[in-house]
Order: C-alpha cells, then sequence, then structure tokens
C-alpha cells in the first residue's frame, strides 16, 4: 500500500541549492509555501486539546472495511465505529455511488416550500423501521439540531393544544444531549456547561442509573428502577401541568455506556402518561442498530413520543440528523395551523439535503440487504463476553455493556480524566481506535467486524492497559 510520508507540522524543507542564488530563493520560497501549507493552526479542532493534538497529529489518510490507515501508514482497527457512526463499514461504494449519481442529478433543493423525492422516501423507510406509531421524521443536520428540534416541537405541540403552562424540561445527570444551547441546557456534564453560562431556564435533572449495584453487570441490571421516580418527585414539586418534556439517552452513550436498570424506561413513560408529558428518547447513538433492532426502544419495549437520530442514519458519509414523532404530535401542530400558514416555524437551510437523503436510503439498503441488524443480535454475547474478560485487570473498576456497544472505566490516575486520553493515544499507536470520555472508554465495534477482529480489539486494549 502507498503511505503517506511523515508528517511534520512546522518543518521546513532542508534541502538546498548551490546553483544559483535566484534557484536558492526559489527553493525557500517553496519551502516557506509548502511550511504554510501544512501548518495545522488554521482548523480549530472540536472537542480536541488543540495544542497537544498539532504538536503530535493523528491523521487518518485512509479508511476502509474496520480498518484506517494513519498519515504514517499505520493500520489502525476502528474500535468506535469512528464515531458510533460508520457501523456498516468504511468505504461503502454503494453510498459513494448514491451520493455521487444524486449529486449530478439534483445537488440541492431548497427545503423550504420546495421538495425533492429523496426526502419523502427517506422518511418513509425510517418511519417503516420505527415503533408505532411514530410515523413523521423532521429533518436536520446532526443529533445536536435533532435535540433542538424536538424541544421545539415539544414546545410547539403543547402550545398547539393551547396549553402554555409547560416551561419546563428534564433531563439526567451525566446526559450528553449535543452542543446546541437546547442541548448543553439538558447536559449533565459539567465540562459541557461550564464555559456556556446562558442557557435555557427551567431545565431540571433526575439523577443518572449508574449503581455500585450494577457493578459489572451486563446488560441491564436488578438494582435502579426506583431512580425512575425522580420524575415523580419533580412532578410533586413543580406540578406535571408545568413539563413539556423528558429528554434521556436510553442508553447513555458518551458519558460510559450507562444501561438503564430493568423497569426504568417503563417507569418514565408510566409518569409521563399520567401527567401528559411526553417522552424523548435521544437514539443518536442507541438508533439503526447499535442494540441489535433498529432503536433502543424497540430493545427495551417502551415507546417514546419522540426520537432524535443522527450518526448512523447515512453511515457517517453525509451529515444528517432528524426527529421522529408519534402520530398525534404531527396531527396536533399541523391542524392547529392556519389553512396555508405554515404550521412549524423552524428548519435549516441543509434540512433534507438530496445527497444526504441519498445517502440514507442506500445505508438502510445496506442495512436491510446484509441483515446487519441481526447480525448485532447474533454476536453481541460474543462480544460481551470479550469485553468482560477485561474485569481480571486490576485497572479496570467497571464494564458495562448491550449489543455492540461496552464501556470501560479505568482506575483514575493522578487526577481524574488524565489517564483515559493518554491511553487512547496509546491505543491508536499500537493499532486500536477508541472513543474516551475521562477515565472511560467506549467500544463500540463496527457491525461487520469478525470475531477475530473483535478479539484483537480486546487484546490491544489488554496489553496497551497491562504495559501503561
Amino acid at each position: 500500500m502507498e503511505t503517506t510520508p511523515n508528517f511534520s507540522p512546522n518543518s521546513l524543507s532542508s534541502s538546498a541549492s548551490s546553483s544559483s542564488p535566484v534557484q536558492v530563493a526559489r527553493s525557500q520560497e517553496q519551502a516557506q509555501t509548502s511550511a504554510q501549507s501544512n501548518s495545522l493552526e488554521e482548523h480549530w479542532m472540536p472537542f480536541t486539546p488543540n495544542r497537544e493534538f498539532k504538536d503530535e497529529p493523528r491523521l487518518v489518510s485512509k479508511s476502509e472495511g474496520v480498518h484506517m490507515w494513519d498519515h504514517r501508514g499505520r493500520k489502525v482497527l476502528d474500535g468506535a465505529s469512528g464515531l458510533f457512526c460508520v457501523p456498516a463499514g468504511h468505504g461503502r461504494k454503494k453510498i459513494a455511488e448514491a451520493v455521487y449519481q444524486q449529486l449530478l442529478t439534483n445537488d440541492y433543493t431548497a427545503p423550504f416550500n420546495l421538495g425533492h423525492s429523496g426526502s419523502f422516501e427517506f422518511a418513509r423507510k425510517i418511519a417503516a423501521l420505527a415503533p408505532d406509531p411514530i410515523n413523521h421524521v423532521f429533518f436536520c443536520n446532526s443529533g445536536s439540531e435533532a435535540i433542538d428540534t424536538a424541544i421545539k416541537i415539544a414546545m410547539a405541540y403543547h402550545g398547539a393544544r393551547g396549553d402554555h403552562r409547560r416551561l419546563r424540561f428534564v433531563s439526567r445527570e451525566r446526559a450528553y444531549h449535543g452542543v446546541n444551547i437546547g442541548g448543553v441546557s439538558l447536559s449533565g456534564m459539567i465540562k459541557n456547561r461550564d464555559t456556556f453560562p446562558v442557557v435555557m431556564p427551567y431545565v431540571v435533572t433526575m439523577r443518572h442509573t449508574w449503581s455500585a449495584d450494577n457493578l459489572f453487570v451486563r446488560g441491564q441490571g436488578e438494582n435502579g428502577a426506583d431512580l425512575a421516580n425522580d420524575l415523580q418527585r419533580i412532578v410533586d414539586t413543580y406540578g406535571g401541568h408545568t413539563i413539556a418534556a423528558v429528554f434521556v439517552e436510553p442508553v447513555a452513550g458518551s458519558t460510559g455506556c450507562l444501561v438503564p436498570p430493568k423497569g426504568y424506561l417503563a417507569r418514565l413513560r408510566e409518569i409521563c402518561d399520567q401527567n401528559g408529558i411526553l417522552l424523548v428518547f435521544d437514539e443518536v447513538i442507541t438508533g439503526f442498530g447499535r442494540l441489535g433492532h433498529a432503536f433502543a426502544s424497540q430493545a427495551f419495549g417502551v415507546i417514546p413520543d419522540m426520537m432524535t437520530m443522527a450518526k448512523a442514519m447515512t453511515n457517517g458519509c453525509q451529515p444528517m440528523g432528524g426527529v421522529a414523532v408519534r402520530d398525534h404530535i404531527y396531527d396536533t401542530i399541523i391542524d392547529a395551523g392556519a389553512e396555508g400558514a405554515i404550521e412549524l416555524f423552524h428548519g435549516y437551510t441543509y434540512s433534507g439535503h438530496p445527497a444526504s437523503c441519498a445517502a440514507g436510503i442506500a445505508t438502510l439498503e445496506i442495512y436491510e440487504q446484509e441483515k446487519l441488524f441481526d447480525r448485532v443480535a447474533d454476536l453481541s454475547e460474543y462480544f460481551l463476553d470479550a469485553v468482560y474478560s477485561l474485569q481480571d485487570l486490576d485497572d479496570v473498576t467497571d464494564i458495562r455493556g448491550i449489543g455492540f456497544l461496552a464501556g470501560i472505566d479505568l482506575k483514575p490516575g493522578s487526577r481524574p480524566g488524565c489517564r483515559g486520553p493518554d491511553l487512547q493515544k496509546k491505543l491508536f499507536a499500537n493499532g486500536l481506535h477508541m472513543k474516551f470520555t475521562g477515565d472511560c472508554g467506549l467500544m463500540a465495534p463496527l457491525f461487520i467486524a469478525q470475531k477475530s477482529q473483535i478479539d484483537e480489539m480486546v487484546e490491544i486494549f489488554r496489553q496497551t492497559l497491562t504495559n501503561t
């Protein structure tokens, strides 16, 4: 395989010509231009320690199947499906061809008062996967936008019913709901909030679902369903009539694969039904097969009123997000609008972009044709057996897992949160990409991963942690 030359972000060419002063000057000018074009400073990277990264960059030059290659030619096993986005594998030609043909045919259609067939087809396919009666999809461009869209839909729904008292939203500690102002307001992660003090008011948080009673428990723990009664306490304190919606990740992803205890989600559903509160599942990570079902709501047997989605919608090939809603929410908002008037004053320039819809349709076809959701269900036990084999390591303090998702907690280093990022870099150098949040590593294999590749992920993790 042809590899990219070693990258030095601030290097200048050391070769000099002695032929003539003009050639020397020209060589120096070319070297300076090359150095400027190779600088990393122009890109302000997200969720990254920029100074540290740019001193020792990890740049991906190629990706195919379950592997990536960095700019030094090193082969790296993708143990996080990119960022939970690429479960069908990197380099899918079917998706690339669909996007290419779409851009040649119709590259852009304004989404306001115009449409194209692709967005209606994609919405129909998503509705067919979603549990009934969730049959309507509003498109956006990311999970963060999906959360803000769901917040607005909740407001619009209650307003359309003439109920203007519902100003409160409920979330959880350790929640991650994206980085737009709505999502940050719902966030239960302090580092995502402490730089941004001006957020939405009237947000109340419940406790998260991690419990020492469920240490090293696989799947749903037996203890902790009563944590859902935090919502009842909020109802009793503020009045259920003041609460618009409850936002929860069915499995809290970014904060470490927090699997809900048995009965927890059903209890939330019950309290919401008793008080006219909308229940919103953030399925940005769990949606499209991560738990062996199309959506986590089906895996847990609890149907929300709305689901947010993104990531695996297009196999990470095009930006895309969406909110799927129950029939009565759509009908209430639409029917409340005057004839010929806009019912929901919300949307984005790239809502339902033709290329993104083409990528999404091709992605769903791959999931169906290759039965990838069933494959996750079949291989989940093997994957969890492999991950839970790490519990014999002294530096592993807890493991949580379900489907094709697992969180591995590390014993903290000199200060909490510093050990995980250091291990992440060492794992990459040893041929494994994983996502870390603080001292918790998240392993999320691609749905096409073979058993031998799952074994390889776990072995690289074991050896790297043991030798650190």
